[in-house]
C-alpha cells in the first residue's frame, strides 16, 4: 500500500463543500471533452458500448453468478484495487483501493451521528470496459446523456436489431430497473454478490450499489420510462452517494492503514467473514 501523500487538513478531500482554492472546483469533474487523460478514456468507452449487448451481459450472469471464483474477506477484495487504476475515469489517475477510501470517509464525516443507509453506504464503496465506467440499459436504445453516446455505439449490433433498438426495446413503459438488464460492470455485480452473501445492510444500501455508476438515469435525467415509483423514491439515496463518490476523488490520498480499524468493525457487523466472489 503507498504512503500518504502529506499536505494540508486531510478531512478537505472528503468535503464535498470546501474552499475551491484548496480543492479541486465540482464543474471540472467528469470532463469528457479535453484533459490529459481523455484518449484513455474515450479508448475504453468505445470499447464498451460497441461490445455490451444483451447476449453479453446475459453470458457474464451465467459466468459468475455461482460465485464460485474465490473467498476472501471485504478488506482483502479492497486490497486487491492496489493493482486497478480505472481507464473509464477522466478525473484520477491512482489506484481504486484509494477512491474507496476516500468515498467513505467523505460519506463518515458528513454524517457522523446517523445510522441506517447513509451509515452502510461507508461498506457498498473481465477487461476493464466490462469492470469500469458508467452503465446503461442494454436492450433499448442508448438516450442522448450517456457518455461520447453519439461516436461510439455505431459498432454494437443490438442497434441493428429491432428487438433492442427502440426507446423502450425489449422493456415495458415503467417496469421498474430491477427489471433492467444493465451493461455488466462492478455495480452489478457487486450487487449479486451482496445478495449471494446475504450481507445484512438494508434495501436502500443494495439499491446504491447496483445503480451508483447509471450516471445517464441518476445524473443526465434519462431512462425516465423505464422508472417506476421504487426508482424514483430511492433517487435521492442514489444521488446523495454520488457527491461522495464523485468529489472526493482528490490525489491527496488517505492514511489507509489507520483507517482500517473502523471500516474492519462495519464489515465484522454487516458483511463478515470470508465471502464467495
Amino acid at each position: 500500500m503507498k504512503a500518504a501523500v502529506q499536505g494540508p487538513d486531510p478531512s478537505l478531500v472528503y468535503r464535498p463543500d470546501v474552499d475551491p482554492e484548496v480543492a479541486k472546483d465540482k464543474g471540472s469533474f467528469r470532463n469528457y471533452r479535453s484533459g490529459p487523460l481523455l484518449d484513455r478514456v474515450f479508448a475504453t468507452y468505445k470499447l464498451m458500448h460497441a461490445q455490451q449487448t444483451v447476449d453479453f451481459v446475459r453470458k457474464k450472469h451465467a459466468q459468475f453468478g455461482a460465485f464460485s471464483y474465490k473467498k476472501m474477506t471485504v478488506l482483502e477484495a479492497v486490497d486487491m484495487l492496489d493493482g486497478l487504476v480505472d481507464e473509464s475515469d477522466p478525473d484520477v489517475d491512482f489506484p481504486n483501493s484509494f477512491h474507496a477510501f476516500q468515498t467513505a470517509e467523505g460519506i463518515r464525516k458528513a454524517h457522523p451521528d446517523k445510522g441506517g443507509p447513509a451509515r452502510h453506504m461507508q461498506v457498498a464503496p473481465c477487461p476493464q470496459w466490462a469492470v469500469v465506467g458508467d452503465t446503461f440499459p442494454v436492450g433499448c436504445r442508448p438516450q442522448a446523456s450517456v457518455v461520447f453516446c453519439d461516436s461510439t455505439f455505431q459498432d454494437n449490433p443490438d442497434l441493428q436489431d429491432p428487438r433492442y433498438s427502440t426507446e423502450l426495446g425489449m422493456y415495458q413503459p415503467h417496469c421498474g430497473l430491477e427489471n433492467v438488464l444493465m451493461s455488466w460492470g462492478h455495480d452489478e455485480y457487486m450487487y449479486q454478490m451482496m445478495k449471494f452473501n446475504k450481507f445484512s445492510l438494508p434495501q436502500e444500501a443494495f439499491y446504491i450499489i447496483r445503480f451508483h455508476s447509471f450516471y445517464p438515469w441518476h445524473t443526465g435525467g434519462d431512462y425516465r420510462q423505464l422508472c417506476s415509483e421504487r426508482d424514483l423514491a430511492m433517487l435521492p439515496w442514489v444521488q446523495e452517494f454520488n457527491k461522495f463518490d464523485l468529489y472526493t476523488k482528490s490525489p491527496e490520498l488517505p492514511d489507509v492503514n489507520t483507517l482500517r480499524p473502523y471500516y474492519q468493525g462495519l464489515i465484522d457487523k454487516y458483511c463478515p467473514g470470508v465471502l464467495s466472489w
